[in-house]
């Protein structure tokens, strides 16, 4: 009885604070950070999602659990806009929790449902005092929502709804009172001057994460299928031309090639019986062109074997660095011929991949300047010229599109060492400090207006 009360305890005094810390959050941005990372302590999901109504009636995911910034161009928040509008939008969706799967969207959506997110959501409405839809918590887990989580989300929601409400009339009220706190002859001022900066020429320039990358590497390839026995160099260890790098398990290739052998052996001896008796017996003429035959195809296939055996040590095909990673991870792994193994580089020869966020994309041409800041020494930019732009954005790694982008060294920087990673931040052409200030607000703004 004792560990009920104890447990119960613990959970209202967990609810307590954080409705506490939820009350007090200073911006928009801490307060989604908090109801999509803080609830997980009383209520178990896989993740949780903050989606507010726009004007617009897109609506904007503005948090995620265990992202930091949400990119509004990624796939997943792309899909998980028109999912959330969907569900807002339907006639039955009032202001009470509900339990909601892919049966409940459309066939567009549900298809990729299974992708994205688990099985159960339970959307949960947050909705201002006066009763006008502000927007929707969803937490997604594996298993069913039972009706405790229900009632626990029900009284959750409702502080969640009556905090935001005020921190978005409070901060509208900020801005709303800015220009009447501009009047007189100072703020004339103020706006003569912002007014002649508008002005002023600039150049464009947008940062995004780089890395070094070697320049022009040569691939190491799988000559043949087989599995890896054994490496004779380590990751990143300086190699010279044609030192032996990896070798694949000879044993198969060695079977294969005593069977070979032998039977050529028994097509040789079968071969000169024959011709022995076609000395005596003319009959045993028609015999002999097959029996050669199969001499010389025996023959073919112990040469053909030999020269597997002889190329089962990969060499390296010029001296650099051997880019690679754990040996561990190799080490008895079958390969596919052609399969990508390892990478040998000079470590002198390098450059910078990038990636330009597509938000961030500005008129670049080849040429333009480069500013490396290395992640390890920040206060000592390394300087570089833009060689390569894509024109299609694809995936990063992290699940953003982005333009790829290359940029050489110049001749008199230093050289960082390969896989260092820092913020690149690359010059565009010139324009006005008006446009340059105000150039994503004029963008998002004709994307919503259609000009």
């Amino acid at each position: 009885m004792n560990d009920i009360l104890n447990r119960q305890l613990l959970s209202v005094t967990g609810l307590v604070q954080l409705e506490k810390r939820i009350r007090h959050a200073a911006t928009p941005e801490e307060f989604g950070f908090l109801v999509v990372n803080e609830t997980h302590a009383l209520v178990r999901y896989r993740q949780a999602i903050l989606w507010r109504r726009t004007g617009g009636g897109d609506g904007k995911v503005t948090a995620v659990s265990g992202l930091a910034l949400p990119d509004a161009n990624a796939p997943f928040l792309v899909w998980l806009c028109k999912l959330l509008k969907h569900l807002d939008s339907r006639p039955e969706s009032g202001g009470a929790i509900e339990a909601v799967d892919a049966s409940l969207v459309p066939a567009q959506l549900a298809q990729d449902w299974g992708e994205w997110l688990p099985p159960h959501a339970l959307r949960i409405p947050l909705d201002g005092i006066d009763g006008q839809r502000l927007g929707c918590l969803l937490l997604v887990r594996d298993e069913p929502w039972t009706d405790h989580d229900r009632h626990l989300m029900a009284y959750l929601g409702d502080a969640y709804a009556h905090s935001w409400a005020a921190l978005l009339d409070r901060h509208r009220g900020h801005r709303a009172g800015w220009p009447g706190r501009r009047k007189g002859r100072l703020g004339l001022a103020v706006l003569i001057l912002a007014a002649g900066l508008a002005w002023v020429p600039v150049r464009q320039s947008a940062l995004a994460p780089a890395e070094v990358i070697p320049k022009e590497p040569v691939v190491v390839r799988a000559p043949i299928d087989g599995v890896i026995d054994r490496f004779e160099v380590r990751p990143n260890e300086m190699v010279a031309e044609g030192q032996v790098l990896l070798a694949l398990d000879p044993a198969r290739l060695q079977n294969r090639l005593d069977v070979a052998r032998k039977a050529h052996e028994v097509g040789e001896a079968e071969y000169r019986q024959a011709a022995q008796q076609a000395v005596f017996d003319p009959r045993s003429k028609t015999n002999l062109a097959i029996l050669q035959g199969r001499m010389e195809q025996n023959a073919a296939e112990v040469a053909y074997l030999e020269g597997l055996l002889d190329r089962i040590e990969v060499r390296a095909p010029r001296p650099g660095i051997a880019i690679f990673d754990d040996v561990n991870d190799w080490i008895g792994k079958p390969v596919s011929i052609g399969e990508r193994i390892l990478v040998v580089a000079d470590p002198a020869e390098v450059e910078l991949e990038i990636h330009l966020p597509v938000a961030d994309a500005i008129a670049l041409e080849q040429g333009s300047e480069v500013a490396l800041f290395l992640n390890v020494d920040p206060q000592h930019p390394i300087a570089g010229t833009l060689e390569f732009a894509s024109y299609q954005a694809s995936p990063t790694p992290e699940g953003a599109l982005a333009y790829r982008l290359k940029a050489a060294l110049a001749a008199d920087a230093a050289r960082p060492r390969i896989g260092m990673k820092g913020i690149a931040k690359v010059h565009g052409e010139e324009t006005t400090l008006f446009y340059y200030i105000m150039r994503r607000p004029l963008a998002a703004l004709r994307q919503r207006l259609g000009l």
